[in-house]
C-alpha cells in the first residue's frame, strides 16, 4: 500500500475515533443537562454559564474532527477541554493508578494526546478540507 495513503487512512482513523468517542460525551450532556458542569466551573468561583463551553468541545469540535472541517483547530479545542476536564474534576487523581495498575487518567490521556496528535498532523486528505 502507498506510504501516503497509509498516513491519510491513520488520519482518518485517528480523526473519527476520538470525534465519536468524545461526542458520545456531549451527547449524554445534552440529554442529561449541564448543571453539574455549571456546578465545577462556579465552585472555581467563575461564572456558571462557561459551563456551557463544554459543548463546543465535546459536540463542535468532535463533528469537525469527524468530518475533517478545520480538523486542527478542532483537535485544539478538544486538547483545551479536556486540559479544562482535568483541572476541573480530576486533579486528586493526577498522580494515581487505577485498580488494574494502569493510570487512573488513562483515557483522559489518550484523549488529550490524540487530538494533539491531530492538531500536529492535520485532518489528511479524506476530509472536507482535504489537506
Amino acid at each position: 500500500m502507498n506510504p501516503a495513503l497509509q498516513q491519510d487512512l491513520g488520519k482518518l482513523l485517528l480523526r473519527v475515533t476520538l470525534g465519536v468517542l468524545i461526542l458520545l460525551h456531549g451527547i449524554a450532556k445534552l440529554n442529561g443537562g449541564l448543571s453539574g458542569i455549571t456546578g465545577m466551573v462556579e465552585a472555581q468561583g467563575l461564572p456558571g454559564f462557561l459551563g456551557y463551553a463544554v459543548l463546543i468541545g465535546e459536540v463542535v469540535a468532535p463533528l469537525m474532527l469527524i468530518a475533517g472541517f478545520h480538523a486542527r483547530i478542532g483537535g485544539l479545542l478538544v486538547a483545551v477541554n479536556m486540559l479544562v476536564a482535568i483541572v476541573l474534576a480530576h486533579m486528586g487523581q493526577l498522580a494515581s493508578l487505577n485498580g488494574q495498575g494502569g493510570w487512573a487518567l488513562e483515557l483522559q490521556g489518550m484523549f488529550l494526546g490524540t487530538a494533539l496528535a491531530i492538531a500536529l498532523l492535520g485532518p489528511g486528505r479524506f476530509s472536507v478540507n482535504g489537506r
